[in-house]
């Protein structure tokens, strides 16, 4: 397994961000403007539109056999993914170096940005119609979900990246590390069998988290692989379409998912290397070693040092007066042991 120097991913990110966007709060309008720029390296092509009549790009690039096709922003209010793409973009349009040229002489990429636009515009997990697109891979009532399994059919990719934000609820089983990243193989059935496909995911997961464990140690989790009849990455998983799944999570202090974004663009590049330069996709048992999530954590607790149950607070994010706005929401009251605040304030009664 050859994985990209820590040095290379961390300077090629400091030089190829795409600093026209931060924060968690994407919307069309804020990528809009950027599709013109990457005319001269990418083919980029408006396939349709959203229930609300919003447009959704793809972009396409390479020339090579293994086909892999990206989305982001499935859920309207999970934008890491594609502040993570857009610094991707930034890469091949503005350099010339060997690892992102090997990545275009042995892959055809596909990237779809934005999936659910209606969403993102009010900060929504579902689409102007109020569906959950991850949950409409069967029925796809979607015009979306019907957008998305068009693009593949017709691109029969090798590889999919499906990228989703996680809640800051999730931690590194058996430490107090939020998991910054997780990773998921889907599951195509009740059973979890690890099927050829399922395998060949996890091959890939594998080269991805061991970069990460580079930089971040015992940031990284593996998400459930509990099967959901109606999800996209299991019913993709199913269909032969093999499904690498990234949740983008919490890293301390990082709300904004500005630190998490970092490391999401590293995950993606280097599993984009690995397939490039893999032929073999069969070795998976140390998918296995990276550990699960739990749910341990949340975003504040007040503890009392008499009777008094301790109490733990969530943010809640909501579109107010035009602007993304937190607000904390009491949620468990309680002893509280075992759980963790990304902040505590231990109060003496």
């Amino acid at each position: 397994m050859s994985l990209l120097a820590v040095d290379f991913l961390k300077t090629i990110f400091k030089e190829q961000k795409e600093t026209s966007i931060s924060g968690k709060w994407i919307r069309f309008k804020d990528i809009e403007s950027l599709f013109q720029k990457y005319e001269s390296k990418f083919l980029v092509q408006e396939i349709g539109t959203s229930e609300k009549g919003i447009p959704i790009y793809k972009l396409k690039i390479g020339t090579g056999k293994k086909k892999i096709l990206l989305w982001s922003q499935m859920h309207g209010n999970e934008s890491t993914g594609t502040k993570a793409l857009f610094d991707l973009f930034n890469c091949f349009l503005n350099t010339n170096k060997e690892q992102l040229q090997t990545i275009l002489d042995a892959c055809t990429l596909v990237f779809i940005p934005m999936l659910n636009p209606d969403g993102a515009e009010v900060y929504t997990r579902v689409n102007g119609n109020n569906i959950d697109l991850n949950r409409d891979a069967v029925d796809r009532i979607a015009k979306e979900s019907k957008l998305l399994r068009s693009v593949l059919e017709d691109f029969n990719p090798q590889f999919c990246f499906n990228l989703h934000d996680q809640r800051t609820i999730f931690n590194v089983e058996n430490t107090k590390n939020p998991a910054t990243i997780s990773f998921l193989a889907p599951s195509e059935e009740v059973t979890r069998a690890l099927t050829k496909g399922r395998k060949q995911t996890m091959n890939v997961i594998v080269a991805m988290n061991a970069v990460l464990q580079k930089m971040i140690p015992n940031y990284i989790g593996r998400y459930t692989d509990e099967f959901y009849p109606t999800a996209t990455g299991d019913n993709f998983q199913k269909l032969g379409y093999n499904t690498i799944l990234i949740e983008s999570g919490h890293y301390p202090d990082d709300y904004v998912r500005e630190v998490s974004r970092e490391y999401t663009f590293y995950a993606i590049l280097q599993g984009l290397y690995h397939i490039a330069i893999t032929e073999d996709f069969s070795e998976y048992k140390d998918y296995f070693t990276i550990p699960n999530n739990a749910k341990d954590f949340y975003d504040i607790i007040h503890r009392y040092s008499g009777e008094k149950k301790d109490i733990a607070y969530q943010y809640k994010d909501q579109i107010v007066d035009g602007e993304l706005v937190s607000t904390l929401v009491k949620v468990e009251e309680s002893s509280l042991k075992g759980k963790i605040g990304h902040h505590e304030i231990v109060f003496e009664i």
